[in-house]
């Protein structure tokens, strides 16, 4: 079993993104020394293995990662001295017309050849929002006929009970602007923010016509100039049954064209919904906040998925598929403490991640020779 578990964790530091390309490489090579002494288990050895893990059994490992970083003082709030964020989003990490399992998640499709089914695998993931980085902390998988709030749901009840103090703040998408969602996150003393961007809401509506008598806050950050209004006390939201807080952020940016040089300007109008208190954060800094929403798709799913093949079906079981992403995430977590506690800011921005990872790759494989050559004969 850590053998197999080993070899599954090794290729993902190295970011080798398949199992065959572990058994495939030289008799020599570092991964058969590193894992076991012997040769290392076959891809279809360990794709059966992940399928009949508990994964409950890594989950620990990635709290463990957690609090010794965070024992060290290695965390720091990415927005306030004293207010650490949770963001939640779903993610689809798989796709296909031909393949399935039971529990594959359905969709119909329409191509030109009619319509078609499609299944998918789809999971809500939990990142720590950290200064600098995000800490990857768990995911719940979509099971089919379930609502996504509803494993974001399941999601929030296993952080609050592995995670009591790691958080303050839930950071979420419109889709979980919802009276349960936020009932749920409320329930266990965290605040939570949302985007707001159903049209039909009384609570825009009443908005709105607020705002329209009141004059907004100007923040001018680069080429970008934000007029903010800031709502509190609002009793518009009947099913939440209790009061919110609303802050809209109009934002313009000027852009030139690369093709033609000209300069232009581009305006959004972003609306989020909040239990925070101005008292805990200011207008300016929530927007700010609010905007790292995208910090689980830049810095989480897209490196994820570009560099450390986390997409990648390496079997077709809900439990394998689970098991390989926490092992990614542990991975991930990993790596990510191991440049940011032992490199230098000058050699970060020197070399690229990539390269830093096949350079650790070389190291140790450096270091297992090095052992080998002072065993006595």
């Amino acid at each position: 079993m850590s053998a197999v578990v080993g070899t599954a964790l090794v290729m993902e530091l190295a970011q080798m993104g398949s199992l065959n390309a572990v058994s495939q490489t030289g008799g020599n090579c570092f991964w058969k020394n590193w894992i076991t002494n012997g040769a290392p288990p076959s891809a279809d050895t360990i794709g059966r293995v992940f399928s009949l893990m508990e994964v409950n059994s890594l989950r620990p490992v990635l709290k463990h990662t957690y609090m010794r970083l965070k024992r060290n003082k290695v965390l720091h709030p990415a927005f306030h001295d004293n207010l650490f964020a949770v963001i939640i989003d779903g993610h689809e990490s798989s796709a296909s017309y031909l393949r399935c399992c039971p529990d594959c998640l359905q969709r119909q499709m329409k191509t030109a050849s009619g319509s078609v089914i499609q299944y998918y695998h789809r999971q809500v993931t939990a990142v720590l929002l950290c200064k600098d980085t995000v800490l990857l902390l768990d995911l719940e998988m979509q099971r089919p006929g379930e609502d996504e709030v509803a494993v974001a749901i399941r999601l929030l009840e296993r952080l609050f009970c592995d995670y009591p103090r790691a958080f303050d703040v839930v950071i979420a998408d419109g889709l979980y602007a919802r009276a349960p969602f936020f009932k749920k996150v409320v329930e266990h003393g965290k605040h939570v923010i949302a985007v707001l961007k159903d049209d039909r809401r009384d609570l825009i509506k009443d908005v709105m016509g607020i705002l329209s008598q009141e004059q907004p806050v100007v923040v001018k950050d680069g080429t970008t100039t934000r007029q903010c209004w800031d709502v509190e006390e609002l009793t518009s939201w009947p099913q939440f049954s209790e009061k919110v807080r609303v802050v809209r952020s109009v934002e313009t940016k000027k852009r030139k064209r690369q093709k033609t040089g000209k300069e232009e300007e581009l305006v959004s109008d972003w609306l989020w919904v909040t239990t925070l208190p101005k008292t805990l954060l200011g207008t300016e800094a929530f927007v700010v906040i609010a905007h790292k929403r995208w910090d689980i798709e830049n810095k989480a799913f897209n490196e994820l998925v570009t560099y450390w093949h986390a997409d990648h079906v390496y079997a077709h079981t809900r439990t394998a598929i689970k098991a390989f992403w926490l092992t990614t995430m542990l991975a991930y977590n990993l790596f990510h403490a191991f440049i940011n506690l032992n490199l230098k800011p000058v050699i970060r921005a020197l070399y690229t991640k990539s390269f830093i990872a096949s350079a650790v790759a070389a190291e140790l494989c450096k270091l297992k020779k090095r052992r080998s050559a002072k065993k006595p004969p």
